[in-house]
């Protein structure tokens, strides 16, 4: 009891750290949401694994879903401390509203051009990625780098046109997408107790720098078969180009179940 007590302890306040580093940067967060995930993996040899994930999330405040996604993955150990993974997802996205407008000579706003409400719309996506680990003493740090194309196919939605007052077809073009992830993980190992807390940092990278993504949170293991786990995330985003997404704290649930 209480080396938990202590751990929970840990994990409070390693999420006030967070938060408090991630807010001067957050100043201008206009979002929140909530992630809900449940996994199974399965071992296949003592060197492989695979694994399928489904995952909901909300944003708007957790007004709105915004999204989900399928997934399955696979794992290769090369060495004791390097993994290889491959893996794909189906994303189904809740894509934003979006207005034009129609401008004076000086740049001033004359009035609305096209409304476009919002849509559902499906990106295909495959990920490539090695994750190298070291363990020192009860902290095991990992660093992951990964290759991930999107792909999002050619849409048709409707948009309202205010200059000639009807609704009209319009075209959302397909788009390639091309993405570097650096992750820095490092997690607690704390003797005789069921909690993993842990903490990541990653980098998204296209052109240029793109997306921050800070985390921290703890798991639970239950008879080395389920894990459930609980975390914050906060999510800097420069450029707007990863699925037009805000800068937004989340709060995530999760579950796996290992056989």
């Amino acid at each position: 009891m209480a080396r938990d007590l202590q751990l929970t302890r840990l994990a409070a306040t390693l999420l006030l750290a967070l938060a408090v580093v991630a807010g001067p940067a957050s100043a201008t967060a206009d979002d929140t949401g909530l992630i809900v995930s449940a996994a199974a993996e399965k071992k296949l040899s003592k060197k492989a694994s695979a694994e399928g994930e489904a995952e909901v999330r909300s944003r708007n405040d957790f007004r709105t879903a915004d999204r989900l996604a399928l997934a399955l993955s696979g794992e290769y150990k090369l060495c004791a401390w390097l993994k290889a993974s491959l893996g794909y997802q189906l994303l189904i996205n809740n894509n934003s509203e979006s207005i034009s407008y129609n401008y004076n000579a000086d740049g001033s706003v004359l009035g609305y051009n096209n409304w476009r409400p919002s849509y559902w719309g499906t990106r295909h996506r495959a990920t490539a990625a090695l994750t190298a680990s070291y363990k020192w003493q009860r902290v095991s740090l990992s660093l992951r780098e990964a290759y991930r194309y999107t792909y999002r196919p050619l849409a048709t939605t409707t948009r309202y046109d205010f200059d000639n007052g009807w609704w009209e077809d319009t075209d959302v073009r397909s788009k390639h997408q091309h993405m570097l992830r650096s992750r820095l993980k490092a997690q607690w190992d704390i003797p005789k107790s069921k909690f993993t807390p842990w903490a990541s940092a990653e980098l998204f990278t296209d052109t240029s720098f793109d997306k921050l993504r800070l985390q921290a949170g703890v798991d639970y293991s239950l008879q080395k078969k389920h894990v459930f786990g609980a975390y914050y995330r906060y999510q800097y985003v420069r450029s707007g180009e990863d699925d037009n997404e805000p800068n937004a704290h989340y709060l995530g649930l999760s579950y796996k179940f290992k056989f």
